[in-house]
Order: C-alpha cells, then sequence, then structure tokens
C-alpha cells in the first residue's frame, strides 16, 4: 500500500473517530443535565458530584482530542497532513497509524519533551532554538 493510500485510510478512521467523540460528548452534556436535575439525599449528591467531576474530566479529554482530529482534517485539506510541524519531513506510518492526529515525528517529539515543551506562543522563548538546531 502506498503512504497515499494510506494517508487516506487514516483519514477515514479520524473522520469516524471525530463523528464518535461528538456523539460522545453530546451524551456527556445530556448526562451531565439530568444528574444535576434529579434530586436526593447527601449521600446521592455525594455520588452525584464524584460522577460530574469523572464525567467532566472525560469530556475535557475528548474535547482536546476532538481538537486534535479537527486540526489533523485541516492539515488534509491543505495537503499538509503527515508531514513534521517541526522538521516538516513525513511523520512515520507507524506514528500516524497508532496516533492519527500526531503533529511531530517522533524524535521531534522527544526533543520537546526533553526542553519542557508545551503547545501554545513559541515555547522556545524569543531567543531560544527549536529543537532541530542542534542538527
Amino acid at each position: 500500500m502506498s503512504r497515499k493510500e494510506a494517508l487516506t485510510k487514516l483519514k477515514d478512521v479520524l473522520l469516524l473517530r471525530r463523528e464518535a467523540l461528538k456523539r460522545a460528548l453530546d451524551g456527556d452534556m445530556s448526562l451531565l443535565q439530568t444528574l444535576s436535575q434529579e434530586g436526593g439525599d447527601v449521600m446521592d449528591a455525594a455520588m452525584d458530584t464524584a460522577q460530574d467531576e469523572i464525567s467532566s474530566q472525560l469530556v475535557e479529554v475528548e474535547s482536546r482530542e476532538l481538537s486534535q482530529i479537527e486540526d489533523a482534517l485541516g492539515k488534509f485539506r491543505d495537503g499538509v497532513y503527515g508531514n513534521c510541524e517541526t522538521c516538516e519531513k513525513p511523520i512515520p506510518l507507524a506514528r500516524l497509524q497508532a496516533v492519527p492526529y500526531a503533529t511531530t515525528c517522533i524524535e521531534c517529539a522527544r526533543k520537546q519533551e526533553k526542553v519542557g515543551y508545551r503547545p501554545g506562543p513559541n515555547p522556545f522563548g524569543d531567543s531560544a532554538q527549536s529543537p532541530h538546531a542542534s542538527r
């Protein structure tokens, strides 16, 4: 199978996962609304609070993944899906198959972890260099 064919299959995986996450998030929100409308004694309230916290954390994780999937689908539209954002080399198919919304190759991801990279504006500071500067 060619890289192009493999990337097309990954796009299908991303689309299916996006739909599943959207449905799950819709369900989680209605569950949270249902739980908050139900009354109960103190123990029920404590259990509801714990369940709300767990549901809230799951919604946060699923929302983050959904955002990453949307970004990956945007890269498909732009014709740059599968390229590392840092070094711009093709991300190995094995990595994309494991994490279809990966934005960096494993080498760049490791370098970013070593320097404490956190997504956001200019993680290396104004005068610092990217992880590939040592090449």
